[in-house]
């Protein structure tokens, strides 16, 4: 049982030990794999998004994000996305980069001869060898993160921040604003 005075306690130690590991990951990436993955997503004629877990639920909020920009955006695995064809773009969140499903699906991708952006915290994964454009994470293990962020929490928080951010540089290159977008957002009864 824990007492009154240690309420809360755990929660403020892991939203920040959370916040900074993945602020430290995102500031390592390099820039020009953003302007490259921002590239292939700016100029494709549509982009299917996909991920496994708790990553394809982020890639289900990027994919609506990408809608609201005035892109064409599908989620691959839904009854009503179509095929995908030379030219597309295909963005594959995978933490490990190694799930059966992201590789076959990578594979197909680059069977139809579309452009493959790859989002994973391994580098060496066989998903990022084959990725047009890969942005990779790195979070060094350390004996706090299997009580603050179990399991790919590290992984899936940068995957929405990241995500965000590439709307945001989508956003910007597209010359569109906020209110472009709300024009454009779903509306929900």
């Amino acid at each position: 049982m824990v007492d009154d005075a240690d309420r809360g306690v755990t929660f403020n130690r892991a939203q920040r030990y959370i916040a900074e590991r993945v602020t430290e990951a995102l500031d390592r990436l390099e820039p020009s794999a953003i302007a490259a993955a921002v590239d292939i997503l700016a100029r494709a004629p549509a982009t299917f998004v996909y991920g496994a877990g708790r990553s394809g639920i982020i890639g289900r909020a990027f994919a609506m994000r990408l809608v609201q920009l005035g892109l064409t955006a599908y989620v691959i695995g839904e009854s009503v996305t179509p095929i995908v064809r030379r030219g597309d773009a295909v963005f594959i969140l995978s933490g490990r980069g190694e799930s059966s499903s992201s590789i076959q699906t990578a594979n197909i991708v680059r069977r139809e001869g579309a452009e493959l952006v790859v989002f994973t915290g391994r580098a060496s994964s066989k998903l990022a060898h084959i990725a047009t454009a890969l942005l990779t994470l790195d979070f060094p293990e350390d004996p706090e993160r299997p009580r603050y962020a179990p399991l790919g929490t590290l992984f899936e928080s940068a995957s929405l921040r990241l995500t965000d951010a590439i709307i945001a540089e989508l956003l910007r290159a597209r010359g569109e604003t906020e209110e472009s977008m709300r024009r454009r957002h779903a509306i929900m009864v």
